[in-house]
């Protein structure tokens, strides 16, 4: 028999994989998968990072995210709606341009770190 379906509350998603500039959160990790939600306060920027051998998907629910990425002169932006991927290994930081809160949930795949902080691109 499989495992049963599992629900975690807001009320129950624990703080995990700090990164300076963002609050993540974890809802449930498993062998290969990874799913949880970031807040980024206005006004923050957040330190370079990336997630190992993890792909990443990042699907904004409010706000406005700013993607800077190695290999990419400037940035991207990514507004409610928007899905975002972070390839393995892609060093990258996020911030938040805008007077609100944003908030994105967080899905990553490969059973890697799910965060290493890094001083910047190479």
């Amino acid at each position: 028999m499989s495992d049963p379906v599992t629900l975690i509350k807001a009320a129950d998603l624990v703080a995990a994989d700090p990164t300076p500039g963002m609050a993540r959160s974890l809802a449930f990790e498993g062998e290969q998968l990874w799913a949880g939600q970031v807040v980024t306060e206005p006004g923050a920027v957040s330190g370079w990072h990336h997630h190992d051998i993890n792909e990443t998907s990042i699907y904004v629910v409010s706000g406005r995210m700013r993607f800077e990425f190695e290999g990419h002169d400037g940035f991207l932006d990514a507004e409610p709606g928007d899905f975002v991927r972070v390839p393995p290994h892609t060093v990258h930081r996020e911030s938040n341009p805008t007077d609100q809160p944003s908030v994105a949930v967080l899905a990553r795949v490969g059973g890697g770190i799910p965060t290493v902080n890094v001083e910047g691109p190479r």
